[in-house]
């Protein structure tokens, strides 16, 4: 592997069995299995999430990403002529227009409008009619070079109302089920979500209950939260000719002076910063970027994208989960624990049978 180019983004593809893909989560959050990777030895061992309060030192910091999914998925018709149309909440800007990505037969039009099926309906199928008495509609105003669509809805108040009426929780395509269930609702939102925002969950966090976040405390562990509202396009693939020619989509993050306090105490008693997800890690060396001289509250948009060489300021380890082949989050692992390392175990992984992407099984990776 010495010889591998890592600025080519065919360095980052690797083959995945279908059947590893995890459509459902597990009977439990902490049921999950864990990859455990030292990257002082290169030793690799197998565990399961639960292990984590003896795995972490005492004055160790987890960090946490609060952000809450949103229900973005959105079904409806085409106004005018009934053709069925899905849509997927990206942002609200700030005239309270929506920044939306549209599917549907046939090529939409600045203009037309969407009549939006309430949620409750969305799990009939069959009927290409308008639902009676909509109560939202959808303008579409313009669409840019990204297929990203402009829109403008008909319907009153905080973002946060309108999609828990319209919408549903937006399900990875890698699932192959559009419509999320009842357990989805739960499943794919961490036990400490708090800050709604995000169209994807921060999945690492998704192992978590209330009884190993307890335990983790009892056992000297320490907690912080930081923010950062997952787009979609943390999960695109790279399309450059070159790794470094990749730009990633800017994301909301922040930075909690109480979280910087507990970095500070964290440093002191020599203990690790453990980024729980890449999107702590992103928030975290993002805030370390921009304040170079002294750590302090900080919050803005963020297109920082992580790959080797890397000098982490402020993460030492990472819990992850395992991501999809030509992703700039596999990239970003990689920058933290080596290559090779990652590659080995992957492999790994595979060989033993866990399970993959946002419901699958977590890698731990340690110094």
């Amino acid at each position: 592997m010495a010889d591998v180019n890592l600025d080519d983004p065919a360095a980052w593809q690797y083959d995945l069995p279908p059947e590893l893909i995890a459509s459902r989560p597990a009977a439990r959050r902490d049921d999950a299995r864990l990859l455990l990777v030292e990257r002082s030895s290169g030793r690799i061992s197998h565990l399961t999430v639960r292990a984590l309060p003896e795995i972490l030192n005492r004055d160790d910091l987890l960090v946490f990403n609060n952000t809450r999914v949103l229900p973005a998925r959105l079904f409806g018709t085409r106004t005018d002529t009934g053709g069925r149309w899905e849509g997927l909440f990206l942002r609200e800007l700030p005239d309270g227009r929506w920044e939306l990505l549209c599917e549907t037969r046939g090529k939409l039009q600045p203009g037309e409008t969407i009549t939006v099926r309430p949620a409750a309906s969305q799990v009939s199928e069959g009927s290409g009619a308008p639902p009676r008495d909509p109560e939202l509609l959808l303008t579409l105003e313009s669409k840019d070079d990204e297929a990203r669509w402009t829109a403008r809805p008909s319907a009153d108040g905080p973002v946060t109302e309108i999609l828990s009426r319209f919408g549903s929780m937006p399900l990875p395509p890698y699932m192959g089920r559009k419509l999320a269930d009842s357990a989805d609702e739960e499943r794919y939102q961490t036990v400490y979500a708090t800050q709604p925002g995000a169209v994807a969950a921060p999945t690492a966090g998704l192992h978590f209950t209330p009884e190993l976040l307890e335990s983790c405390r009892n056992a000297g562990v320490r907690t912080a939260d930081v923010t950062l509202h997952v787009g979609i396009g943390t999960f695109r693939p790279m399309n450059s000719a070159r790794v470094s020619e990749h730009r990633m989509h800017s994301e909301w993050c922040s930075l909690p002076q109480s979280t910087c306090q507990e970095i500070a105490s964290t440093r002191a008693a020599q203990g690790r910063i453990v980024a729980v997800g890449t999107t702590s890690v992103r928030t975290l060396e993002s805030a370390a970027l921009a304040m170079p001289e002294e750590l302090a509250g900080w919050q803005g948009e963020t297109n920082l994208f992580i790959r080797p060489p890397w000098s982490f300021q402020l993460t030492d380890c990472l819990l992850t989960n395992f991501h999809l082949p030509g992703s700039t989050l596999l990239v970003m692992v990689a920058a933290l624990a080596g290559y090779e390392l990652v590659m080995d175990a992957y492999r790994a992984a595979i060989e033993q049978r866990y399970r993959f992407y946002s419901y699958g099984d977590a890698m731990l990776i340690i110094e």
